[in-house]
C-alpha cells in the first residue's frame, strides 16, 4: 500500500479499494442469483403452454366462446334494423337487398385468405386472436356507421333525399356484415386450436349456446321499445339505443376471448409438431389418472384411435416426454424463422388447397351453402316479413300514419320471433352432443334441416303472430346445426387425417383453412339470394316468398347432408 501510495498517491488508492469492492459485490451478487434459480424449479418441456394439453371446463369454454356472444349481438341489432333502415330512408325492395351482395362478394374471396393468413401468422399474440381484434375494429366501425348514416348525411348536406345517409349507411352495413362474419373463423379457430381432440363437439356446442344466448338477448333487446325509455331520449331514440348497447357488450365479450388463453406462436406450433396426441392427454395426470383417462375416452365418439390398449399410450407418452426432455436440455438453439422456410408452404399453394378441394369437403361446403342459403333467406328479411305480410304495415308510408305505425310494431314483433329462434338454438345446442352420441352425426343433421325446412313452410302459410313465435323455434335447430356439424367434421377430418389417408396433401392446409373455406358460404350464399331475392319479392307482391323460399333451400340442404362423409361420428 505504501508503495502504491508512492507511486499513484492517494488518488491511485482510491481507485484500488473502490476496484476491490466491485469485485465483492459482483461476486456477492452473482452467489444470489445463483442461489435464486436453485430454488426456483426448472420449467418442464411446454410447462407454459401447458394449458393447451388439458381438458377445459365449461366456464373456461364459455370465456373462449365469448366473442361469438358478441358477434351474434351485433348480428341481432344489424338483422333487425338494417333492412328497415334502408327501406325508411327511401330504398326499394330491389336496391335495398342488393346492398346484401356487397358483403359476401367481397367476404367470399377474402375470408378463406385471411383463413390462410391465419394458419401462417407469426406474431407473438398468436395465430387467431390478431384477427379476431382486426375484424372486431371492422364490426365496430359498423356499429357506429349504421344507426348515424342518415345524421352523417345531413351533415353532408342532405335534406329531403338522403343520398349521403344511404352511403354511409350502406358502408357501416357492408363493414358491420363482412366482418362479423369473417371474425366468427378466427374464433371458432382459436377454439378448436386451444382445447384437445376430445373436448371439440362440447367445445362447439358451447360455442353455439353462447351465440344464442347473444341472439336472443339482442333481439330482445330490439323488441323493447326504447323510445318511451330514459335511455332511449339519453342516446337519441330506439335505433340509436340498441346499437350504443350492443356497442358495448360487443367490446367486453372480445375482450374476455382474446384474454382467455394464450396461443402457441407459429415457430413453437412448428417445433412441437412432432409431439403425438396422447402426450397431450398426459398433461398433469399421474398414471393411474391417465388410465381411467384413457378408458373413458374410449366411448366418446370424438375418439381417433381405440385401437391400442392403455398400457401402450402410457409407454408411448414416457418415450415421447424423454425425447422432448433430452431435445429441450441440449440447449440447440433452433432459429425460427428456418423453421417456417421448411414448414410454413408459401400463399399460392394456400390458394391452389382452396381451389382443388377433397371431395368430401367440397358436399360439405354444398350442404352448408344450401344450409346458409335457407337460414340468411330467413334472418335477414324476417323482420320486413313480419311488418309488411303479417301486421300489413307499409315501410314507405309517412312517418306517423298507421300503416307506418303497424310496420314499425310488426319489426320490433319480428324481434320477438327472433329472439326465440336463439333461445332455441340455445336450448337445441345442449341436446345435440348427446343427440349425435345417440342417433350419430348423420340423422342429426339431415334431421335437422328438414326440421327447419318444414318449419318455414309452416310459417309462410299460417301468415300470423302466432305463427311468428312458434315456428321460429325451428330457425333455432337450424342455427344450432350450422354451427356445429360442418366444423366437427372439418375438426374430425383433420384430427384422423382423412384427407391424407385418401391421398390429398395435407402439408398445403390447414384446420384454419378449411375452417374459413366451408364459413365462407355464408358469403355466397348472401351473394345468391341478395341477387334475386328482391326480383323475387316484387314479382309475388308479398314477402311470404322470403320464408316459402327458405324453406325449400333447408330441404335441399337435407338432401346434401345424406351424402356427407361422416367416419365414425
Amino acid at each position: 500500500m505504501e508503495k502504491l501510495r508512492d507511486y499513484q498517491g492517494t488518488v491511485g488508492l482510491f481507485h484500488q479499494v473502490r476496484d476491490n469492492l466491485k469485485e465483492k459485490f459482483s461476486g456477492w451478487r452473482e452467489s444470489l442469483t445463483v442461489l435464486s434459480r436453485q430454488k426456483q424449479p426448472p420449467k418442464e418441456a411446454g410447462e407454459e403452454y401447458a394449458h393447451i394439453f388439458r381438458k377445459k371446463t365449461r366456464f373456461e369454454l364459455v370465456l373462449i366462446s365469448a366473442a361469438v356472444m358478441g358477434i351474434e349481438f351485433s348480428y341481432a341489432a344489424e338483422t333487425a334494423f338494417v333492412s328497415p333502415t334502408l327501406l325508411e330512408i327511401g330504398v326499394d325492395h330491389a336496391r335495398m337487398t342488393m346492398v346484401w351482395a356487397l358483403s359476401p362478394l367481397v367476404g367470399f374471396f377474402l375470408t378463406p385468405i385471411l383463413g390462410s393468413l391465419s394458419d401462417r401468422c407469426s406474431l407473438p399474440l398468436g395465430r387467431r386472436r390478431p384477427f379476431i381484434l382486426m375484424l372486431s375494429a371492422g364490426v365496430l366501425l359498423g356499429l357506429i356507421l349504421v344507426p348515424n348514416g342518415k345524421i352523417i348525411g345531413e351533415k353532408f348536406g342532405d335534406k329531403k333525399t338522403h343520398p349521403w345517409g344511404v352511403l354511409f349507411t350502406v358502408v357501416g352495413t357492408v363493414l358491420l356484415d363482412f366482418d362479423a362474419d369473417a371474425c366468427q373463423s378466427p374464433a371458432r379457430a382459436y377454439l378448436l386450436d386451444v382445447t384437445l381432440p376430445e373436448d371439440h363437439a362440447r367445445g362447439l356446442s358451447t360455442f353455439t349456446i353462447m351465440a344464442g344466448l347473444g341472439g336472443f338477448m339482442g333481439y330482445t333487446m330490439g323488441g323493447i321499445n326504447w323510445d318511451i325509455t330514459w335511455i332511449g331520449e339519453i342516446l337519441g331514440g330506439h335505433v340509436k339505443a340498441v346499437f350504443s348497447l350492443v356497442t358495448i357488450i360487443f367490446l367486453m365479450c372480445i375482450m374476455c376471448t382474446v384474454t382467455s388463453f394464450k396461443e402457441m406462436p407459429l415457430h413453437v406450433v412448428c417445433r412441437k409438431s412432432s409431439i403425438p396426441m396422447q402426450l397431450q392427454k398426459s398433461c398433469n395426470l399421474e398414471e393411474s389418472q391417465e388410465e381411467k383417462l384413457i378408458n373413458e375416452e374410449k366411448d366418446s365418439y370424438g375418439s381417433v384411435d381405440n385401437s391400442k390398449n392403455a398400457s401402450e399410450i402410457l409407454k408411448e407418452q414416457k418415450t415421447v416426454m424423454k425425447t422432448i426432455e433430452e431435445e429441450t436440455t441440449t440447449g440447440i438453439d433452433i432459429n425460427p424463422n428456418e423453421e417456417l422456410k421448411v414448414s410454413s408452404p408459401s400463399l399460392r399453394e394456400y390458394l391452389m388447397s382452396i381451389i382443388f378441394m377433397p371431395a368430401s369437403l367440397k358436399i360439405l361446403c354444398l350442404t352448408n351453402l344450401f344450409s346458409w342459403m335457407a337460414h340468411v333467406c330467413y334472418s335477414l328479411y324476417f323482420t320486413d316479413y313480419v311488418g309488411e305480410a303479417v301486421f300489413g304495415g307499409d315501410p314507405k308510408a309517412e312517418e306517423g300514419s298507421v300503416a307506418h305505425d303497424l310496420y314499425k310494431d310488426g319489426v320490433r314483433f319480428g324481434c320477438y320471433g327472433m329472439a326465440m329462434y336463439s333461445l332455441s338454438c340455445s336450448c337445441y345446442s345442449m341436446l345435440i352432443e348427446k343427440l349425435i352420441k345417440k342417433y350419430r352425426a348423420r340423422k342429426v343433421y339431415v334431421g335437422g334441416l328438414l326440421f327447419f325446412g318444414f318449419g318455414m313452410l309452416l310459417m309462410g302459410a299460417s301468415r300470423s303472430r302466432i305463427g311468428v313465435i312458434c315456428f321460429s323455434w325451428a330457425a333455432g335447430v337450424m342455427y344450432s346445426t350450422l354451427f356445429t356439424m360442418p366444423y366437427l367434421l372439418v375438426a374430425h377430418y383433420h384430427s384422423t387425417n382423412v384427407f391424407d389417408k385418401a391421398g390429398n396433401d395435407m402439408g398445403m392446409r390447414g384446420l384454419g383453412t378449411d375452417v374459413a373455406i366451408v364459413s365462407s358460404m355464408v358469403f355466397l350464399a348472401q351473394f345468391c339470394l341478395s341477387l334475386c331475392m328482391g326480383s323475387l319479392i316484387s314479382y309475388a307482391q308479398t314477402t311470404t316468398v322470403v320464408v316459402i323460399v327458405s324453406g325449400c333451400l333447408s330441404i335441399c340442404g337435407s338432401i346434401a347432408a345424406s351424402k356427407v362423409l361422416y367416419l365414425d361420428l
